[in-house]
């Protein structure tokens, strides 16, 4: 089983190209190879990703079985918004003309069938800070003020019997720790056979402080065109270091990320 953690960066090539046509998303997050996509920064139904449903677009082009997607807000991040607080997820069981569109959040997407979906609420910070973002004529990096939005973790049960928890945490520091915090208590009631990944905004060693988790890659993620820092993770603890595969980093021109790929032998 292969498993993967990417923010998209809801499909933004770096650099930005004029015209940009988005439709390559699906196939740069099928050339992963993986089994398990979970994927941070998604949008649904936005203008700024010409209305496609990111999710679905993709794990159709996946093949896959099953997909969920949680949104955080209504509405897109870079103008007004909302909490998305009426739907927890959304998911392939469910017709898109019965949802709302125009939301932003994470995913999972699996080739495995999923058993039974979950998600947990973490907050936000009542305080937003000046944070570096890929500016959208040049990819580089340049430092805006950005509020923090409501985050939150989507789990799937797998029926190979992993569970797969994908997260995106806050930017502010002090409240991604609580947040991690909160969230590995939740990872617990899983059992031991789970994958933690996702987006942490923690630089390297942090997430494993003070726990029995550990991280099954190393390697710095971001930003994409020169990694200088870790902020995306797989954490386990219940795998040995020497049944995973750490996969080399496919680079596929899109998010200021790079993704994470690990396999169990």
């Amino acid at each position: 089983m292969k498993v993967t953690s990417w923010n998209l960066l809801h499909g933004m090539r770096i650099p930005p190209q004029k015209g940009e046509d988005l439709s390559d998303l699906p196939a740069a997050a099928d050339s992963l190879g993986t089994d398990v996509l979970a994927m941070q920064e998604v949008d649904h139904g936005l203008a700024r990703s010409k209305g496609v449903f990111q999710a679905r677009d993709i794990a159709t082009r996946m093949g896959a079985l099953d997909w969920a997607f949680a949104p955080a807000i209504i509405g897109s991040p870079e103008g007004k918004w909302h909490r998305a607080e009426k739907v927890p997820f959304i998911t392939n069981d469910i017709n898109d003309t019965e949802i709302d569109s125009g939301s932003y959040g994470i995913a999972i997407i699996s080739k495995i069938k999923v058993l039974k979906w979950h998600r947990l609420n973490l907050g936000k910070s009542i305080i937003g800070m000046p944070l570096l973002v890929a500016d959208s004529e040049t990819g580089k990096a340049k430092s805006i003020y950005i509020r923090d939005e409501p985050r939150m973790a989507l789990a799937a049960d797998l029926e190979n019997g992993w569970t797969i928890i994908n997260t995106h945490l806050s930017f502010v520091p002090g409240m991604n720790l609580y947040q991690l915090t909160k969230l590995k208590k939740w990872a617990d009631s899983f059992g031991d056979k789970v994958f933690l990944l996702g987006d942490f905004n923690l630089p390297i060693g942090i997430p494993v402080l003070g726990s029995n988790w550990q991280s099954l890659y190393a390697q710095n993620t971001y930003p994409s065109w020169m990694p200088k820092i870790q902020f995306d993770y797989i954490l386990s603890k219940g795998i040995a270091l020497k049944e995973v595969v750490q996969v080399p980093t496919t680079r596929t021109g899109i998010s200021d990320h790079l993704p994470l790929t690990i396999e169990i032998k």
